[in-house]
C-alpha cells in the first residue's frame, strides 16, 4: 500500500514538474526578456507553500496557479513579472506567508500584485450585499492602480471555469451566474474577445447543459454546409489578394454556442433562421505601419468589387478604435447563395490586440499602442469617479458598473470637432456629464447637427453636439429616466443624494421644532406614522419638509393622536429625531434580521439537489412572478430572507443578479411533476390582422389540442395585431407543441412566451 501511495507520489510530482516545464517553453517562445531564473524561484516556492494540498478535482493544488499561469503567458500575453504573481497568486491567503515575505523574496512590484490579488479573493462577492459592493469596489480599485491584477484575476475566473465540473450544482449556478454577469464584460471592456467567448459559453454549458448540448450538435451537423461556403466564397476574394501582393491569411470565425442561443432568444428565431452563424476573417501583415490604416481600406475596395457590400453595415473601428483597443474594418457582403456574410478586415497587430487588449500593447507600445492605452486610462478615471461616490445599494452599484462594461460605443462631436465615445443609446445628457459634471448639472437642452432637441434624445454616431446650459437649471430626479451611461447615473443620484441628505436634515430641524411647539416628545416610529400618512418614506417625509414642499398642520396631529390612547404623549420616551437610539435600533433590527436568515438557512442543504414535485410545488415553493417558470424550464432557487424558497429561471434577469450577489442563498432544484400539475403560461402572438384570424387561434388551442384558454386579448393597429392568450399547460413540450401549431397560421409571424 505504502508503495502505491509513492507512486502515485512519484507520478503527481512528474505531473507537476512537466507542466512547469510546458510553461518555462511557452514563456521561452515569447518576445519577453528571458527570467526563467525568477519564475522557477515563485514555482518552487508556491510548489513547496501548497504542498499535500488536493483541489475538490482531487489534482494537487499548485496545478491551478500553474495553469493560471499558462493562460496568463500564452491567452493573454503577459511577461514574468505576472506569471510569477499568477503562480503566488494563493499563496498569501491559503498559506502562512505574509505579502511582507512575497517582497523580501520577489520585489515590491510582484508583492503588490499578489497583494491586489488576495484582497479580492474568493469570488467578487461574499455573504452579504453591503461586502459584495465593497469587494467589487476592490477589484475596480486594484484594477486602476495596476491593470495586471485583474488580468490575472480573470485568467483565474477563466480557469475555474474550465474545472467547474466538480464543484456542487448549486455553487456551479453561483459561479456561471457571477461570469456571466460581470467577468465576461470586464473581460469585453479589456479587449479579451477570445476569453470573453469562451467565459460566456462555459457559463451557459452549466447553466443550461440541455440547450447546449442541442446547439453544439447543430453546429457540428452544419459544419461541413459551412466549410463549403466558406471555401466558395473566399476563393475569389484570395485571388484579388495574391494581386495585391499582400502577405495574408483567411480564417472562418463561427459564433460561439451562447451568442447563437443569445440571438435564437432575443430574436424568438431557431438554429436555422440565425443567418450570421459564419464570418470571415482577413489577417493581413503591412509592410510598414503607416500603411496599415490604407491597406485596410485598399482591402475593402477589393473585395467590394467582388461582392455587393451592404451600405448599412460597414464599421470603420480602424480610424476610430473602440474603447476597449479593439480596431478593425467591418463590412458585409452578399454571397452568392444569397445570404449576406461579414467581413472583419484587421492586421495581426489589431488581431492580437482582439484577442489579447490591453496585454498586446506592450508588445507594440512603440507603435500606435499609446493611444490605445489613452483610451484605457479614459476608462479607469471613469471607474475612479464612479468609485468616489458609489451607490449605497450593492445591486444598484453593481448595475450602475455594468452599464458601461457591455455597451456598443458611437462617436460624436463637440462644436470644435473634438470626438468623443459615448455608449449606444446615449443621450444629449450624458453627453453633457460626459463634458464635466458642472455642464450636465445645468444642462437645458442641446443642438445636434445645429437642431435643438431636448435632454433625452438620443445621439447617433457622427452627429454634432452642442450643449445649452442655464445657471438657474437644478438636477432633476426624472433625469435618471433619462440617462444611459454609468457616469451621467452615477452624477446624478450623487447630486440628488446630497440635495436629499441637506433637506432631510432640515426637515429634523423643522420637524422637531414643530413637536416641541407642540408639546409632544417622538419615538423612534412617530416619522414612520407621519409618513406613511402622507405614502411616503421616512427619507422622502422628511426632505419634503425641509424643501417646504411638505408642510404639516394640526389635522395631521389630530389624525396621528386618533390612532393612539388618550394619554399618548406620555408614552413618547425618545427625545427628538435623528438620535443615535435610532441608529441602534436600526442596527439591532438588521442584525436581528440577519440571524433569522442565517436560521433559515441552517435548515437548508445548499448542496442537496431539491426535487419539485406536487406537493412541495403546492406547500412549500413559490414561483417567482417576474419569469414564471414550468417544468422543463432550466430552474434554481433562491432562499428568500423570510426562509422561503422562491423558483426562476436561470436565464432570467432577476435569478441573473441573485446569483451574482446572493450566491450562497442559491440552491440546485429539479423538476419532477409527471404531468400532474398545470400551469399558467402566457403565449404573446404578432402578425397581419386578417378575417377569422382569432376563431383560427381558438379553434387549434380549444378544438384541436384540448387545451383550455385562461384568458385571451387581442388588439389589432394599422393592420398589425398583438395579442395575448394566457393557457394552461403542463410543460415546456406542451407550450412547444401548442406554438408549432399555431405557426402554421398564415398571417401569425412571431409567437414568444412571456
Amino acid at each position: 500500500m505504502n508503495e502505491l501511495n509513492q507512486n502515485k507520489g512519484m507520478n503527481e510530482e512528474e505531473m507537476i514538474q512537466q507542466t512547469f516545464q510546458e510553461l518555462l517553453n511557452d514563456y521561452l517562445a515569447t518576445n519577453h526578456r528571458k527570467r526563467v531564473e525568477i519564475i522557477t524561484k515563485a514555482f518552487n516556492f508556491a510548489n513547496q507553500a501548497h504542498r499535500g494540498v488536493k483541489r475538490l478535482s482531487g489534482e494537487p493544488y499548485i496545478m491551478h496557479p500553474l495553469a493560471v499561469a499558462k493562460i496568463v503567458c500564452n491567452e493573454i500575453g503577459l511577461g514574468s513579472t505576472s506569471i510569477c504573481a499568477a503562480l503566488l497568486h494563493d499563496v498569501v491567503e491559503d498559506t502562512d506567508y505574509t505579502t511582507e515575505d512575497i517582497e523580501n523574496l520577489f520585489g515590491a512590484k510582484i508583492a503588490q500584485i499578489v497583494d491586489g490579488l488576495t484582497k479580492i479573493s474568493g469570488g467578487i462577492f461574499g455573504d452579504h450585499a453591503s461586502a459584495q459592493a465593497e469587494n467589487f469596489k476592490k477589484l475596480l480599485l486594484t484594477m486602476s492602480s495596476d491593470i495586471r491584477v485583474i488580468l490575472i484575476k480573470i485568467a483565474d475566473r477563466l480557469h475555474n471555469m474550465r474545472t467547474l465540473a466538480s464543484q456542487a450544482p448549486n455553487k456551479q449556478y453561483k459561479i456561471a451566474g457571477e461570469t456571466l454577469y460581470l467577468y465576461a464584460p470586464l473581460a469585453y471592456r479589456l479587449g479579451l474577445n477570445k476569453i470573453k467567448t469562451e467565459l460566456e459559453d462555459l457559463s451557459f454549458k452549466y447553466e443550461h447543459p440541455e440547450e447546449y448540448g442541442i446547439i453544439e450538435q447543430k453546429l457540428k451537423a452544419t459544419a461541413s454546409e459551412r466549410d463549403q461556403v466558406f471555401r466558395e466564397f473566399t476563393a475569389p476574394i484570395r485571388e484579388a489578394l495574391d494581386k495585391m501582393n499582400l502577405k495574408y491569411r483567411i480564417i472562418a470565425r463561427v459564433k460561439s454556442v451562447y451568442s447563437i442561443w443569445n440571438k435564437m432568444q432575443t430574436k424568438h428565431v431557431p438554429f436555422e433562421e440565425v443567418y450570421d452563424i459564419l464570418a470571415v476573417r482577413i489577417i493581413f501583415e503591412p509592410n510598414t505601419l503607416e500603411e496599415e490604416l490604407n491597406d485596410c481600406f485598399d482591402i475593402y475596395v477589393s473585395i467590394s468589387k467582388i461582392y455587393k457590400a451592404h451600405p448599412d453595415r460597414i464599421r470603420d473601428w480602424v480610424s476610430h478604435p473602440k474603447s476597449n483597443g479593439y480596431q478593425a474594418l467591418h463590412v458585409t457582403l452578399m454571397g452568392n447563395n444569397g445570404q449576406w456574410i461579414e467581413v472583419q478586415i484587421r492586421s495581426e497587430r489589431m488581431n492580437d490586440i482582439a484577442e489579447q487588449g490591453f496585454a498586446a500593447h506592450w508588445k507594440y507600445k512603440e507603435g500606435a499602442g499609446g493611444e490605445d492605452e489613452g483610451e484605457l486610462e479614459k476608462w479607469l478615471n471613469t471607474i475612479k469617479e464612479i468609485l468616489d461616490d458609489p451607490q449605497p445599494d450593492a445591486i444598484d452599484f453593481l448595475d450602475t458598473i455594468k452599464l458601461n462594461l457591455f455597451a456598443q460605443e458611437i462617436f460624436v462631436f463637440t462644436p470644435t470637432g473634438e470626438i468623443k465615445t459615448l455608449p449606444q443609446n446615449s443621450t444629449a445628457l450624458d453627453f453633457a456629464f460626459s463634458l464635466h459634471t458642472d455642464i450636465g448639472s445645468h444642462c437645458i437642452g442641446a443642438k445636434v447637427n445645429h437642431k435643438l432637441v431636448p435632454l433625452s434624445h438620443k445621439l447617433q454616431s457622427g452627429d454634432q453636439v452642442e450643449v445649452l446650459t442655464s445657471r438657474s437649471q437644478r438636477v432633476q430626479s426624472e433625469w435618471l429616466n433619462i440617462a444611459a451611461t454609468a457616469k451621467a447615473r452615477n452624477k446624478i443620484a450623487s447630486i440628488l443624494r446630497k440635495e436629499a441628505k441637506v433637506y432631510q436634515a432640515e426637515g429634523v430641524k423643522m420637524l422637531n421644532e414643530l413637536l416641541k411647539e407642540k408639546d409632544i416628545q417622538s419615538d423612534n416610529d412617530l416619522v414612520q406614522r407621519l409618513a406613511a400618512m402622507h405614502g411616503k418614506s421616512a427619507d422622502d417625509f422628511l426632505a419634503d419638509i425641509g424643501a417646504k414642499r411638505l408642510t404639516l398642520n394640526d389635522n395631521d396631529f389630530d389624525e396621528l393622536k386618533g390612532k393612539q390612547d388618550s394619554g399618548w404623549k406620555k408614552f413618547l420616551k425618545i427625545p427628538f429625531i435623528g438620535s443615535t437610539a435610532n441608529k441602534e435600533s436600526k442596527d439591532k433590527q438588521a442584525a436581528n434580521k440577519q440571524k433569522q436568515r442565517e436560521e433559515h438557512q441552517e435548515k437548508i442543504n445548499t448542496k442537496q439537489i431539491y426535487k419539485l414535485d406536487e406537493d412541495s410545488i403546492q406547500n412549500k415553493y413559490t414561483m417567482a412572478e417576474c419569469c414564471r417558470p414550468i417544468p422543463g424550464d432550466d430552474v434554481l432557487g433562491y432562499i428568500a430572507d423570510n426562509g422561503k424558497i422562491i423558483i426562476h429561471k436561470r436565464q432570467c434577469p432577476v435569478a441573473m443578479k441573485l446569483k451574482s450577489s446572493y450566491g450562497k442563498r442559491i440552491i440546485a432544484t429539479q423538476w419532477d411533476t409527471h404531468r400532474q400539475l398545470s400551469f399558467i403560461v402566457t403565449l404573446h402572438l404578432e402578425g397581419v390582422d386578417c378575417v377569422g384570424l382569432l376563431n383560427d387561434v381558438t379553434q387549434i388551442i380549444s378544438r384541436q389540442l384540448n387545451v383550455n384558454i385562461h384568458k385571451l386579448t387581442i388588439e389589432t393597429n394599422e393592420g398589425i395585431f398583438h395579442g395575448d392568450i394566457q393557457l394552461y399547460a403542463y410543460d415546456v413540450d406542451d407550450v412547444q407543441t401548442i406554438t408549432n401549431e399555431l405557426k402554421k397560421i398564415k398571417n401569425i409571424s412571431s409567437i414568444t412566451r412571456e
